[in-house]
């Protein structure tokens, strides 16, 4: 059974997969723990903004600029938290 943090967790990782346009093959490779500055090459400040603009659409919130923090984007996991934090 899937429960809502997995299916998060899921589709956080596909957005990002889709968004710094990832080969498919790498999406697997990006567990909870994963850093997003320095573990993903392709993942910069630009990434930041794309990814961040990607998730309000999909997940249907919007980022709180007091919320927009460094630490949201510390690991994979960390931002998929986030999105369930905001998603409530």
């Amino acid at each position: 059974m899937m429960t809502t943090e997995t299916a998060t967790f899921d589709d956080v990782r596909d957005l990002i997969v889709a968004t710094l346009g990832l080969e498919a093959g790498r999406r697997d490779a990006l567990k909870p723990w994963t850093p997003l500055f320095g573990g993903i090459p392709e993942f910069d400040s630009l990434a930041v903004v794309t990814l961040a603009a990607a998730l309000e659409q999909h997940f249907g919130f919007e980022i709180d600029g007091e919320e927009f923090t460094a630490e949201i984007f510390d690991t994979v996991g960390s931002l998929s938290d986030f999105v369930d934090r905001s998603r409530h």
